[in-house]
């Protein structure tokens, strides 16, 4: 692959997401700063069609449904991002495509569609990490300069990060079984909440007694920053199954939001710890981005961690915390204006760690066995 020279000049990039369940295309415009310390990005436009209603009747989502739908809208939703934007085919710099983690079939959708350009166009593409996207979706809006220690929480991913620049990120911890969203959602149908659950339970545990329903604490003799939210999935699902009460709920409901909220918070202190280690107490920045960073509990409580700890804390909009295409897009262009690009024949990728090395060293997914997408 030939590598196009850095670049200080304005670049404008389509993004695409269809990792999951929403089909999302975002026009971005990146001005790099020069040495890119402080770059200028602009959301031109960002469309995210969601497919709750699709697969709600499922308490999940169905990848197959989730391919099809993403199928029949692509073309759709990325000409309104165009449009929105008020940019031309012709006026893109490139596109960027999320080439995994995630439903392979979905991601095969966007991918592909974002080969088609490029080869129309004669843009270059460039394949985008999902988790890579969350990473940098905080800079969509904030003077956020690298590195920073980023905890990276949502429905499939429980990742603690430090993010030393584009491309660069090392792995301090990972969940050992189920991401924090997924805790969420699953202790949320237990409660009988629709899906997705997580921002219902939210709603449902305001006003609720946190202290009321005992719930285990996981991994607190084991050293590291890793997760595991199994064990508090298993003990709330059978303490919903025997509840009388709509102020059993809330109070269940507020008991697991707090739990949840709470080792986010401890193991982040912990990654704290290592991240200081390594930096001399400088570049003192903690990001959460990710779904589960909608969540105001969770916010608050990292938040608080930071204020505690000297840190400058922050998160992305609630509109970027979901998947979305403008954080793809963005990943793209910061890769572009450093001269990273992909060639047409990228393969879509199920699984695809940001830490390559720790990721073989301390694998948290074995063949064969189910667990975290990264």
């Amino acid at each position: 692959m030939t590598l196009p020279p850095a670049t200080t000049a304005p670049l404008t990039v389509l993004g695409l997401e269809t990792s999951c369940d929403e089909t999302a295309a975002a026009v971005v415009r990146l001005t790099p700063g020069e040495g890119a310390p402080n770059p200028q990005v602009q959301v031109l436009s960002s469309v995210v069609l969601s497919q709750t209603a699709e697969h709600a009747p499922y308490g999940g989502v169905v990848p197959e449904i989730a391919a099809r739908a993403h199928v029949e809208t692509i073309d759709a939703i990325a000409a309104q991002a165009l449009a929105e934007a008020g940019v031309t085919p012709g006026g893109l710099d490139a596109i960027a495509a999320t080439a995994g983690p995630g439903l392979v079939g979905g991601v095969m959708v966007g991918l592909s569609f974002g080969k088609a350009m490029a080869l129309a166009l004669g843009r270059p593409l460039i394949a985008v990490n999902h988790l890579e996207g969350h990473a940098v979706s905080a800079r969509l809006t904030a003077d956020l300069p690298y590195p920073f220690l980023l905890l990276l929480v949502s429905g499939g991913h429980c990742q603690l990060l430090e993010v030393a620049g584009v491309g660069a990120s090392r792995r301090l911890g990972s969940t050992i079984d189920d991401a924090a969203g997924e805790a969420f959602d699953k202790i949320g149908g237990a409660l009988g909440l629709p899906y997705p659950a997580g921002p219902a339970l939210e709603q449902l545990a305001r006003g609720g007694d946190a202290s009321r329903f005992p719930l285990p604490r996981a991994l607190l003799g084991r050293e590291g920053c890793d997760f595991s939210f199994s064990g508090l999935k298993t003990a709330a699902a059978r303490i919903a199954a025997r509840l009388a009460s709509e102020a059993d709920r809330r109070d269940l409901a507020a008991a697991v939001q707090a739990a949840i909220a709470r080792q986010l918070a401890e193991r982040t202190a912990r990654a704290l710890d290592l991240y200081e280690a390594a930096h001399g107490g400088r570049d003192r920045r903690l990001v959460v981005a990710g779904g589960v960073a909608a969540n105001g509990a969770v916010r608050l409580a990292l938040q608080s961690l930071a204020e505690a700890r000297g840190y400058v804390f922050a998160a992305p909009p609630l509109a970027y915390c979901g998947d979305n295409a403008a954080m793809i897009a963005l990943a793209g262009a910061e890769r572009l204006a450093v001269g990273l690009t992909d060639a047409l024949d990228v393969v879509a990728r199920p699984r695809w760690p940001l830490d390559e090395v720790a990721a073989r060293q301390r694998p948290t997914h074995i063949p064969g066995r189910k667990g975290a997408k990264a």
